[in-house]
């Protein structure tokens, strides 16, 4: 194999089958790959042609990197011509005949995830408890969109036994071509909230355009949904209008089957009791916040779904940590004279949306500093609110004062409407971007301060991270 002992992925002769496409070189490739600079040693180079860029000029690179083949539509002329080339018509549609073949060839029980907020913190969740159940495989990152979904199925190896897919979409009609691709066991919408809602009229256009993902599921499958959600019924109803007649629910409502009894909240994690049809099911999660409590009920359904063991996936929610940009905890030491020379730095900057933003809020509100330390939000942009952006953005604040925050620094035109709503004693500075505001942040932090960086990923809240970490020594927590 190309790659020591890395297992064989495709074969030049299924990959030529899936695609339709011509090469007269064998090969055999270990993993799939869109990106040039991340190419390992064994991958297919699938040379996409996008808006800005076009995988055919990086052809010659990706070969040089040890690729075991490209696909392309256009033959390079600066590409020798025994070169390992799976030709094809369109490697964008080829992409897809290939993620298809990898879903046709495996009988993985497969799930699929969409919704408006915690989508991917449960993909990853449900990987790591299923992975401790049989081979899984699961979405990279947020890769849920039209190039991110066929590209995670044609990663997904023969023998998997649970396949994770996350979904996502900002347009109606996103969901539905992803849905038939993925062709569920089981279909997962996590919640319904006013997030990306630019295009959309109204929240129930939101849930009609999420429920689109029942449309791929295979028949006897099962639908998870919040049981606690305005629009269950609505989707509940979708749900069956396409086939799917097993819905499995969680929440915190009496006629949950998997449903909330009672929370402990911790800084650092929460202690639960559930009930998951008539059983008592306790349980721990090692990410802090009453979101993520919500989050693992999803989890146990999706579980319960997929015909997993809920007990052992419910004892291996202890050992969940942040994702990295999802709470993750990094502590840095800030040089001081005398005292506790640590800050605490809790990184939200993956993404944002009005939810997910207040129980950020609420989690840094759940953190006591040491003496003299402060609870700080560093807060980017939350993008695609349309009309509700400015409302979305001053509403903050009422999080920011019921969680005793003391003091908050803001990037970003959209924030800066909550700039202008934040009283003096608590305004930070305010900067056009996270990068002009990240040399305020540094120069004012101190010892014992606990912070908190969000933002959607369009504002770059990351850039504060980083420049946190150039300047002082950090440990992640895991480390």
């Amino acid at each position: 194999m190309p790659a020591g002992s890395a297992q064989m992925l495709w074969t030049s002769r299924e990959a030529i089958a899936a695609t339709s496409g011509q090469c007269p070189v064998d090969w055999q490739a270990v993993g799939v790959s869109i990106d040039s600079r991340s190419i390992k040693t064994g991958d297919l180079f699938v040379a996409l042609q996008g808006p800005n860029h076009d995988g055919h000029d990086f052809i010659e690179s990706a070969l040089e990197r040890d690729a075991a083949a490209a696909m392309v539509h256009a033959k390079p002329g600066t590409v020798v011509s025994d070169s390992p080339l799976l030709v094809v018509k369109d490697t964008m549609t080829a992409l897809e005949s290939l993620g298809a073949a990898s879903r046709d060839r495996t009988s993985a029980k497969i799930i699929a995830v969409t919704g408006s907020v915690g989508k991917t913190g449960i993909k990853e969740a449900l990987k790591f408890v299923l992975a401790q159940q049989g081979i899984t495989h699961a979405s990279v990152g947020s890769f849920n969109n039209h190039w991110g979904v066929p590209l995670s199925l044609a990663r997904m190896a023969k023998d998997t036994a649970y396949g994770i897919f996350e979904i996502g979409m900002n347009h109606p009609g996103e969901i539905t071509p992803l849905s038939g691709l993925v062709r569920p066991h089981v279909a997962i919408i996590t919640t319904v909230e006013s997030v990306h809602s630019k295009f959309f009229k109204s929240t129930e256009e939101i849930a009609q355009a999420k429920a689109e993902i029942f449309s791929g599921v295979m028949p006897g499958g099962i639908a998870v949904l919040n049981r606690d959600n305005a629009y269950f019924d609505l989707l509940s109803e979708a749900a069956q209008s396409h086939g799917v007649d097993k819905i499995i629910s969680f929440g915190k409502h009496e006629r949950a089957d998997v449903r909330l009894l009672n929370a402990s909240l911790s800084p650092g994690h929460s202690i639960a009791m559930s009930e998951i049809n008539g059983r008592p099911i306790p349980f721990r999660i090692g990410i802090p916040g009453q979101h993520w409590v919500m989050n693992s009920l999803c989890v146990l359904a999706g579980v319960l779904a997929a015909g997993g063991n809920i007990e052992q996936a419910a004892f291996a929610l202890a050992d969940m940590h942040p994702p990295k940009g999802r709470g993750e905890i990094i502590q840095m030491s800030v040089a001081a004279s005398g005292g506790d020379e640590t800050l605490i730095v809790i990184d939200e900057s993956y993404n944002a949306s009005p939810v997910s933003m207040k129980a950020a809020l609420e989690v840094l509100g759940r953190h006591q500093p040491t003496t003299n330390g402060r609870r700080i939000a560093v807060l980017g942009d939350m993008l695609e609110l349309g009309a509700q952006s400015v409302d979305s953005h001053t509403g903050l604040l009422a999080a920011i004062e019921e969680n005793n925050i003391d003091l908050v620094f803001i990037a970003g035109s959209e924030m800066a409407h909550l700039a202008k709503a934040l009283p003096k004693s608590l305004s930070g500075g305010h900067a056009p971007n996270s990068e002009a505001l990240a040399p305020l942040v540094v120069s004012a932090v101190k010892s014992g301060d606990i912070m908190t960086v969000k933002g959607s990923a369009g504002s770059r809240m990351s850039l504060i991270i980083d420049a946190l970490g150039a300047r002082f020594h950090q440990q992640r927590e895991g480390d």
